[in-house]
């Protein structure tokens, strides 16, 4: 009786520690992948890959890295004009998206960083938020 006891207690151990790992929590670049499919996506497409001339990729985008200090306000407020991407010079306008909060942003760059065999360091909020209050209009 007691090694069945202790058969039915291991596999009721190892059930709650499997079931308590799929509740865990994931990487917060992984919870940007929400917030990509709805505000970046439709444009730079779920692959990353851009849309022809008119949006440019994310994925293995030499802008990325060029200007990783500016990502969170192109987020917030958007960019006109032209800009260059691995060669190819977009011109369409970006809305931004003004009502992300900081950790929304940073969750939405954390995830671009790693995904579409990008390798990009992690920004923390603290840094998206010294971005942001950098960019803000003054009053």
């Amino acid at each position: 009786m007691n090694q069945r006891l202790s058969v039915l207690t291991v596999s009721a151990i190892l059930w709650l520690l499997t079931a308590f790992s799929a509740c865990s929590p994931a990487p917060t670049w992984r919870q940007g992948e929400a917030l990509y499919g709805i505000h970046c996506a439709n444009c730079h497409m779920a692959n990353g890959e851009g849309l022809a001339e008119l949006y440019p990729p994310l994925a293995q985008a030499s802008y990325l890295k060029e200007k990783n200090g500016e990502l969170a306000c192109l987020i917030r407020h958007g960019i006109e004009g032209p800009l260059e991407v691995n060669g190819v010079v977009f011109d369409m306008q970006m809305p931004g998206v003004p009502q992300l909060s900081a950790t929304e942003i940073t969750n939405i760059i954390n995830y671009i960083h790693h995904s579409w065999s990008n390798d990009l360091r992690t920004v923390t909020l603290e840094e998206v938020t010294l971005q942001i209050k950098a960019c803000e209009p003054q009053r």
